[in-house]
């Protein structure tokens, strides 16, 4: 039991658990780092082989001022699919 003062304030009542109640498990900053690095990493294996694939097409591979614009976008545009799991991953816990 818990023997209280006469006039202390009251005890902050306990909510109730009841079994048909749905638990929010909120992800923690930890386990958000570790899927957004995996996500990362499956992000530049896919990109990269992708550019391969494409770099090694006939009509790229015959202009040199197309295989320099496609290397310039292939090389920076990861970053727009990366830049949202990144933000993700930062987030703060709540």
């Amino acid at each position: 039991m818990n023997w209280r003062a006469p006039y202390s304030p009251p005890l902050p009542a306990r909510k109730a658990l009841h079994r048909h109640e749905p638990h929010i498990h909120v992800m923690t900053i930890r386990t958000r780092k570790f899927l957004g690095t995996v996500a990362l990493l499956v992000l530049v294996v896919v990109w990269s082989l992708m550019g391969m694939t494409v770099a090694q097409t006939p009509w790229l591979a015959n202009s040199g001022l197309l295989q320099a614009i496609f290397y310039v976008v292939a090389g920076i545009g990861w970053v727009l699919p990366a830049m949202p799991i990144v933000s993700w991953m930062a987030r703060p816990d709540a």
